[in-house]
């Protein structure tokens, strides 16, 4: 997908630039959790663990995918997709997926600073939403915090609508689905 200056295409999710990326990420939603509620920033040896113990695997083929957005050629931001319903790659089930009956989730939406404003986010989620219909699901859903605001008027912008949760993650407040 292109527009303008942006590219975003799907990479291994173990790239140089979605293993930064994800760093990033990781840090910035471990850092504003903490200084929200506690006042200060992510143990360093914590966020070491948890980037550590979530490398990605979930975006791999033939169950997932990452999207990389890249503005004039410069790694701007990410998204990542996995079947849910236990699809894991090998699984019968992403055969089930292809037969049209899957809910994707959207994972690892993350735009650096630099780049917000220029309209990468949508288009970020727009190659998301497409990798996931090549997967074969019918259905997007993704869980967010209440403090990620542009984060939830984004998704809304886009057709996503709040739903039952799903998942009883410690720090999901925010359940959303749109039909693919």
């Amino acid at each position: 997908m292109t527009h303008e200056a942006w590219i975003v295409a799907p990479e291994p999710f173990d790239s140089p630039d979605a293993v930064a990326l994800w760093r990033e990420c990781y840090t910035h939603m471990s850092d504003s959790w903490y200084l929200l509620r506690e006042n200060r920033r992510t143990d360093p040896d914590e966020l070491e663990r948890e980037i550590a113990a979530d490398p990605g695997t979930d975006f791999a083929p033939p169950g997932g995918a990452l999207v990389i957005a890249r503005y004039e050629g410069a790694a701007a931001g990410m998204a990542g997709v996995r079947l849910l319903d236990g699809a894991r790659v090998g699984d019968a089930r992403v055969a089930d997926a292809r037969a049209g009956n899957a809910r994707a989730e959207l994972k690892r939406v993350y735009l650096r600073p630099e780049f917000r404003g220029k309209g990468g986010a949508e288009l970020i989620v727009g190659a998301a939403e497409d990798e996931a219909r090549r997967l074969g699901a019918t259905r997007m859903v993704l869980e967010t915090r209440s403090d990620f605001v542009a984060a939830r008027a984004l998704y809304e912008r886009l057709g996503y609508d709040e739903i039952e949760p799903y998942t009883f993650a410690q720090y999901s407040e925010h359940w959303y689905g749109k039909d693919l």
